[in-house]
């Protein structure tokens, strides 16, 4: 089970299949489980700003309102058949708010559910737990994105999931990249625990752990093509545009005073080094990633890109329990420090690329 439904930048699609599957084979079907996930904006104004509304009455009356609210905070209230889920909260805490990530998630037989807001690569989230959440009828979760729903423009797409999607660090490399080993080059989804894997020094370390999530292709997850031969690549390879490549050398250092600086892929496009990743026939990719005992580097097609950075996760239980990395418990995760270099801005990765490229 998965992602049945994504709508948005362009896109109206959805897999019967999944629904069928999840036991849902008509619109009058309920999803005792599942998400809704959406990108946006944060609009800034003086008054409360709609991003997601709809509304009905009938025999199964359902009220979904998620407001941007003056000050910079987010309100969302959800009414079902007389329970009333209300949560606000507030975006400024997670540092700079641009594009921001939503998900409200629910498993109504097991009476949990959680609302999470985090950045677009899951480094900084806020999380709600929610009690006793009711089912979804799947034609109410249909009408959401139809003309009786409002979607404000500030928001990218609307997806929907049949289970409780995690939320958190992400994976953000193609299950195919080529990473370096001891032995020669090996497809990243191919690696298992206790494989060893070359780092940055040409040290061979142990994979932890390989994690995989399919999400939409589409917002902080739209890929980018990376180019070859900048950076070191031997061939282009798609990436998410929140993975981090490693970058050092001579212009580094004289441009920032730095070993080595940290560059978002995103931060590259339209530099001649990115472009966007050619769009498949489905809106969904799988992204996969490699967990080290260090934050180290790691050699992907020739090019130094961040492994999964973890930080203190496994301290957060609540943090813990909303990740991909749940079923592996704390104890079987690292703790990373921060990374050592900083992370460049779109301006100055931007002035990187076209020295590189000159």
């Amino acid at each position: 089970m998965g992602w049945f439904a994504v709508f948005g930048s362009g896109h109206s699609w959805s897999d019967p299949q999944v629904l069928l599957t999840a036991g849902v084979s008509d619109s009058d079907g309920l999803l005792v489980r599942g998400t809704i996930m959406l990108e946006f904006q944060l609009p800034e104004s003086a008054r409360p700003e709609p991003l997601l509304l709809y509304s009905q009455c009938g025999d199964w009356p359902l009220r979904l309102a998620l407001q941007a609210v003056p000050g910079g905070g987010l309100s969302f209230v959800l009414e079902q058949s007389g329970s009333v889920l209300h949560q606000t909260l507030n975006p400024t805490s997670l540092g700079r708010t641009g594009r921001l990530r939503l998900l409200y998630a629910w498993d109504a037989p097991a009476r949990t559910g959680r609302l999470t807001l985090e950045q677009p690569d899951g480094s900084q989230m806020q999380i709600a737990a929610l009690a006793g959440p009711k089912p979804w009828r799947l034609r109410d979760l249909q009408a959401l994105t139809g003309p009786l729903g409002y979607v404000a423009p500030a928001v990218e797409y609307v997806a929907f999931s049949s289970c409780m999607e995690p939320a958190g660090p992400a994976p953000a490399l193609l299950p195919s990249t080529p990473i370096a080993t001891p032995e020669g080059y090996s497809a990243l989804n191919g690696l298992q625990r206790g494989d060893l894997v070359l780092t940055s020094n040409g040290e061979a370390v142990p994979v932890l752990h390989v994690i995989e999530r399919q999400v939409p292709a589409l917002g902080s997850f739209a890929p980018v093509r990376l180019r070859a031969p900048y950076f070191g690549l031997q061939r282009d390879i798609h990436v998410a545009p929140f993975q981090r490549l490693v970058l050092s050398g001579s212009e580094v250092e004289y441009l920032f005073g730095q070993p080595a600086v940290l560059v978002p892929a995103g931060n590259l496009l339209g530099t001649g080094t990115a472009l966007p990743g050619a769009p498949g026939s489905s809106p969904l990719i799988t992204y996969c990633q490699a967990v080290l005992p260090d934050h180290e580097p790691l050699l992907a097609a020739g090019a130094m890109t961040e492994s999964l950075f973890l930080g203190r996760l496994r301290r957060d239980l609540q943090r813990l329990a909303a990740s991909l990395l749940a079923p592996l418990g704390a104890a079987a995760l690292p703790e990373h420090r921060q990374p050592k270099f900083p992370v460049l801005r779109a301006f100055d990765a931007a002035v990187l690329a076209e020295r590189r490229t000159a």
